[in-house]
């Protein structure tokens, strides 16, 4: 397609030509009549600068058009290099009170086992927790004689038939502190013998604590089928575990039972 310019330019040429054909003397030699000179082109090319200068300013630019179809899709890119391994699991830990050994069929791992142990039932002072205190203990320098400072007592099952346990009176508590590696949170729930859903068993019992007038210690959880350590039966009266029951004071009773000893669950995910 032409443009305005184009078609005005041939015109002004056109019409030059004509004027330079009029005004040229006829000659008559076996040649077309009024042929112009390469002068008289050149004469009349030399006018085109005058009439580009005639010309407007550029338009606006036009809408944008509308986006077109979607191509066909690429092929696929090679694979990626592989990624950094990601975070790999602490795993957590627990004691098992009343037993020497972790539950074998959970891959749980068994640490250290020893004794429990704590303050004594009638100390003020000390530590409410108790501990799992290993067998073979090690030692840096220390002090000569018994300072007595926060005497350290073994702990035994206050339990007597025909409650829970009752067969283990005055016993020594065994213990076992447990690792598991794939999982990594743990949680003792009360009153549960089972774990809720996606989490794991690891063991449950009896939930157990020092007596009421004593003074105050941690709950703990005690296996359901508790061990003692060959021996260590006698009334020593140091750390002490007794049974929970719950009371309707603030607690819903039923489903509370005042008569009936409380369980516990040790829970892993």
């Amino acid at each position: 397609m032409y443009t305005v310019f184009t078609v005005f330019k041939i015109g002004i040429i056109a019409a030059f030509f004509a004027c330079a054909f009029a005004t040229y003397p006829l000659q008559v030699q076996n040649e077309v009549e009024n042929q112009p000179t390469v002068g008289d082109v050149n004469k009349a090319l030399s006018y085109i600068p005058l009439i580009d200068k005639l010309r407007g300013r550029p338009g606006r630019d036009g809408m944008p058009g509308k986006d077109g179809l979607p191509g066909e899709q690429g092929l696929r890119g090679p694979a990626g290099t592989q990624g950094l391994p990601g975070p790999v699991s602490a795993g957590v830990t627990y004691i098992r009170w009343g037993r020497t050994t972790c539950p074998e069929a959970l891959g749980t791992e068994l640490v250290y086992s020893g004794r429990a142990a704590g303050t004594h039932y009638t100390n003020k002072g000390g530590s409410a927790e108790k501990i799992c205190l290993p067998n073979n203990p090690d030692y840096l320098s220390s002090a000569n004689g018994v300072q007595g400072y926060s005497p350290l007592h073994g702990a035994e099952y206050e339990s007597f038939p025909p409650a829970p346990l009752g067969h283990l009176a005055h016993h020594n508590v065994p213990c076992a502190v447990c690792y598991v590696p794939t999982r990594a949170a743990m949680i003792m729930i009360p009153a549960k013998t089972q774990c809720p859903t996606s989490w794991t068993v690891e063991y449950a019992g009896y939930l157990m604590t020092e007596y009421h007038g004593h003074a105050r210690s941690v709950f703990s959880c005690v296996d359901k089928d508790a061990q003692s350590i060959p021996g260590g039966v006698g009334t020593e009266y140091g750390a002490l575990f007794y049974h929970v029951e719950a009371t309707c004071n603030g607690i819903l009773c039923p489903p509370y039972d005042t008569e009936r000893e409380l369980t516990c669950a040790v829970c892993t995910k």
